[in-house]
């Protein structure tokens, strides 16, 4: 590391190490409590710019900032004296991660992510990340074997709004030009079947599917985009939650089936049987969106199905199955992204069994 830091110094600006626990940043010097670096008060405005964020988050978790030996112990020896002193890397710290001593180093699952969040660590998601680094073989086959496109948040006005105001806020922020009721449900809004089942024109309620077709902008958007590349596409899903299901179209209606319905729910089955043998055992059903769960006409599978004759397309709805509702806890989250990751390698792989990942172009 040090031979590493050193052949780079002239491009670092910041070093920071991760630790566990305290809820402490720490700045030079961990050799001695008598004396300061010449910057200490530059290097306390910005510690307490990082404690104020992460306070001023919903979880409320309170940093303390000072010198290593003066708020904490002597450590001489240490990377940020290192960094500091013969680096010359004038921002460095040591960030003492959650908690204060009640878990100490075992800190629960449920803590990771809101930790993660406080210190701003913003990867996509999970699945991205094992795309990219997995070493597990078939993670690799796939992530390399295949063009993948992915949004993480289509509906980011709505995100947003979900953590200021309303924790289970689903619709669009675009306003109405007929009522003071805001947004419409971005998964009612595509150009497929438009308000013919399972939506309403009321932009009062949850399930408004908007004024038109593609009305919204993140709807219109998307649309725009996987048109341009529906011929390079095999296969669309779409993440909602929750209720553990891996619903095939139709949306429109439960009168009748696609033309590959028994493909569609061979596939759907490999990844219900490949999530359920892992250690969770978590149950999957799987079926038409409409025989299923109910009519929902301008869905995403049922556009990408209809309109851009992508013929392996679903929504999958995560865990659970109503316990916690939308209100998942924490420690489902990485187990959920396991059981999502593993299924879709079976999926794939039974689509591709039935001939549906061949080159469209």
């Amino acid at each position: 590391m040090a031979e590493f830091i050193s052949g780079i110094k002239d491009k670092l600006n910041v070093l920071l190490a991760f630790h566990s626990y305290s809820q402490l940043l720490l700045s030079p010097y961990g050799h001695s409590s008598e004396v300061v670096p010449y910057n200490h008060k530059d290097l306390m405005q910005v510690a307490k710019a990082y404690a104020d964020a992460v306070q001023a988050l919903p979880y409320g978790t309170i940093y303390q900032y000072g010198t290593s030996a003066g708020l904490l112990y002597p450590a001489s020896g240490a990377t940020l004296d290192w960094a500091y002193n013969e680096q010359y890397i004038r921002i460095s710290y040591t960030i003492e991660f959650r908690d204060t001593g009640k878990f100490g180093f075992v800190i629960p699952p449920a803590y990771i992510i809101p930790n993660a969040e406080e210190n701003l660590i913003a990867s996509a998601t999970w699945m991205i990340n094992q795309l990219l680094s997995s070493a597990d073989k078939q993670v690799r086959e796939m992530a390399e074997s295949h063009d993948w496109y992915i949004v993480p948040v289509l509906n980011v006005d709505g995100f947003v709004y979900s953590h200021e105001k309303d924790r289970l806020w689903r619709k669009t922020r675009q306003p109405s030009a007929i009522s003071s009721c805001i947004g419409v449900d971005p998964n009612r809004n595509y150009d497929s079947y438009w308000m013919v089942n399972g939506a309403s024109n009321d932009p009062c309620e949850w399930t408004y599917a908007g004024p038109h077709a593609l009305s919204e902008p993140e709807i219109k958007a998307m649309s725009d985009f996987v048109s341009s590349i529906k011929d390079k596409l095999n296969v669309m899903l779409a993440f909602h939650s929750y209720s553990q299901l891996l619903l095939s179209p139709f949306g429109h209606t439960d009168e009748e089936v696609p033309e590959n319905y028994d493909d569609l729910m061979q596939v759907a089955k490999a990844y219900a049987d490949a999530v359920q043998a892992l250690p969770y055992g978590t149950v999957y059903q799987y079926g038409s969106s409409a025989g299923l769960l109910y009519p929902a006409s301008g869905a995403t599978l049922d556009w990408a199905y209809n309109e851009q004759y992508i013929r392996i397309s679903y929504t999958i709805e995560f865990r659970d199955t109503g316990k916690f509702g939308f209100v998942i806890p924490p420690a489902y989250i990485i187990p959920n992204a396991e059981e999502n990751l593993i299924g879709i390698v079976a999926l794939l792989a039974e689509a591709k069994k039935l001939g549906y990942l061949k080159l469209k172009y």
